[in-house]
């Protein structure tokens, strides 16, 4: 809620706005070059991992990159 907060903040002084779809948990493991997304936000609910997962592996191509809806 703290970041979301935030960048709200921010768009708004240019005029933007946004809205929060979800949230979720990354699990970072950098000497594995793994990322785990999963869980959700108790006051956002919870995300669409299956984007969050592309986005990063665009992002991260040499990373082993998965989802569940499991988890807090």
């Amino acid at each position: 809620a703290d970041l979301y907060e935030r960048t709200a903040q921010e768009l708004a002084q240019q005029g933007l706005g946004c809205e929060c779809l979800g949230g979720g948990r990354l699990s970072h493991r950098p000497e594995e070059r793994k990322i785990h997304v999963y869980g959700y936000s108790v006051g956002f609910g919870r995300a669409d991992h299956s984007v969050t997962t592309e986005k990063l592996k665009a992002e991260y191509p040499d990373y082993e990159i998965t989802w569940a809806d499991e988890g807090y």
